[in-house]
């Protein structure tokens, strides 16, 4: 399969040329409909718009906003004008926003007045209190020097920050061939998109992905769910994450697919938007599935379009992969894997491979992808049916870490292989099985045991609803397993029921020590349940 070669403002302008009057963009809850050619036109104001600020290609221009049309028109717009979008994760509070904004040396930050009852201008003002006595459009603060522009989404004035609609009128200051121009100058091997990996460990460090890596994974995404421009996709993950503006956004775009947009997620607005827009794909995380599986207005909705779409970010069970691709009618929803550092999804099933499989594995390679599973710790190829660290080289792999060359140089080898950190094995058709993060990898009295094996065992006790693995220090094996358990409703399942399940059907030192029931998991804004918050959670649980 050849590789496309345009921008992401390429890629929109493809689809104006072959379908300029269909929907492009939904926003069902705002009654805002945009066309193809209406979006396109949009994207090109808001370019024109940041080209009045003064801002230059190459520029790092941040966004920090959840699902808003805002920040669609913003990843278009950059993407023409040729300013690096960054994204901020919306959950952020002062001390990250200070470092991202510092270490990405955005000179612009576009951003939401507020997001779930975090007022935006107040974390900002400790951020930058220049935000309230510096000067419009070039603030020059102490602790984020680089940042010049803040632009609010809001028709709320601020004296010295712009409005997202002072900037869309600033674009009668630049001229259709200015921007032309600026068009023509841009290469799609040019950083485009700048994701912060979430931090579960350490600090984020900036991921520097190129048009040509997120427009071509896109479209082999879309390949793999069989999107066209028939299709309605509904798109409830955030935007600030490679799930929302890749496997989305750019997925449907890549195709003419219809976006239909949920700003923030809640599981009956999901299926609402699902049902009244007849969406043919939804995604989501399985945490996102569960919830609207189980949610009690589930029957009152119309599932009957929905055929694809993905679910990815941890372990799907068998069980919710069933209710998905029956109750919910998605037969042909798909399992994807990937990281940010790889744009980010490189291993996918098919819509007809058989459901076993989308439950046990995370699919085939796509295709202008290299990977190899290698011994962990050396550089040997492990052997065909054993776990090993998983290796990946191609168009996909990013172009390294922000202003952090030996971050790169440890993540990315001398011969373009980036090292995952995941812990997977190949069956003899090709199908790929992640059993793990080798930094999860419990040691138990010289046993290397794989949480994810004991979390799919579990997942068949008919009372679990989620279910996570841990290791926590144990003074005679070194590590001791502990389960975190999310039971379903009214269950009296007791941790005696848990372990009775457990003797005869999994090995002795795989049955879990400890078990803690819970409501819920620390969880990452995208939806990753943080096992590190877990393991700080045992220490006092279990001291």
């Amino acid at each position: 399969m050849s590789l496309i070669d345009l921008t992401v403002g390429g890629i929109l302008e493809k689809q104006v040329a072959l379908y300029p009057d269909q929907e492009a963009v939904i926003y069902p809850e705002l009654n805002l409909r945009k066309t193809f050619k209406e979006f396109n036109e949009m994207a090109d104001q808001a370019a024109k718009g940041f080209m009045a600020l003064g801002i230059e290609k190459g520029e790092n221009v941040a966004i920090w906003s959840d699902n808003k049309p805002e920040w669609l028109t913003s990843q278009f717009a950059t993407g023409k004008m040729g300013a690096v979008l960054v994204t901020v994760n919306t959950s952020y509070q002062a001390k990250e926003l200070e470092y991202l904004l510092k270490q990405s040396e955005s000179t612009t930050l576009v951003m939401a007045e507020s997001y779930k009852g975090t007022s935006y201008v107040d974390v900002l003002k400790q951020v930058c209190p220049e935000f309230e006595t510096g000067e419009k459009g070039n603030l020059q603060s102490e602790k984020v020097p680089f940042l010049k522009n803040i632009i609010v989404i809001s028709d709320k004035g601020y004296p010295n920050a712009y409005t997202w609609n002072e900037v869309m009128e600033m674009s009668n200051q630049v001229s259709d061939g200015e921007l032309s121009e600026r068009k023509q100058s841009l290469d799609s091997h040019e950083v485009i998109n700048m994701q912060y990996t979430s931090g579960t460990t350490g600090f984020p460090k900036g991921v520097m992905l190129t048009h040509h890596n997120i427009v071509n994974n896109g479209n082999q995404i879309a390949d793999c769910m069989k999107l066209t421009n028939e299709d309605r996709l509904c798109i409830p993950v955030p935007f600030f994450h490679c799930f929302g503006c890749v496997l989305g956004v750019l997925a449907a775009v890549s195709k003419g697919t219809t976006m239909v947009i949920v700003e923030q997620f809640e599981a009956d607005r999901v299926m609402k938007a699902v049902s009244d827009e007849k969406c043919t794909a939804l995604h989501g995380v399985p945490t996102m599935f569960i919830a609207e599986l189980n949610h009690p207005n589930f029957d009152t909705y119309d599932f009957s379009q929905l055929r694809t779409g993905i679910m990815a970010g941890s372990t799907c069970p068998i069980e919710v992969m069933n209710d998905v691709m029956n109750k919910m009618g998605a037969s042909e929803i798909t399992i994807a894997y990937g990281q940010t550092e790889s744009s980010p999804v490189f291993l996918q099933t098919k819509t007809d491979d058989p459901i076993e499989m989308k439950a046990s594995t995370v699919g085939q390679v796509h295709p202008n992808v290299e990977v190899k599973i290698v011994v962990p710790g050396t550089d040997d190829e492990q052997e065909q049916g054993m776990p090993g660290e998983l290796y990946t080289r191609g168009y996909h792999v990013m172009k390294g870490y922000y202003n952090n060359e030996e971050a790169t140089n440890q993540a990315i080898d001398s011969d373009g292989w980036l090292h995952t950190g995941d812990l997977a094995v190949m069956d003899d058709n090709g199908y790929f099985s992640i059993t793990g993060r080798m930094k999860d990898m419990i040691i138990r009295g010289g046993e290397n045991i794989y949480p994810r094996e004991i979390e799919e065992f579990l997942y068949q006790y008919p009372d679990v609803l989620d279910v996570q693995i841990i290791g926590v220090p144990d003074k005679k094996y070194g590590e001791e397993l502990m389960a975190w358990i999310i039971l379903k409703e009214h269950s009296g399942t007791t941790e005696e029921n848990i372990r009775e399940f457990c003797k005869g059907n999994i090995s002795y030192h795989k049955i879990p020590k400890y078990i803690s029931f819970v409501d819920e998991y620390p969880m990452t804004a995208s939806g990753k349940i943080q096992k590190y918050k877990l393991r700080e959670y045992a220490k006092e649980h279990i001291s």
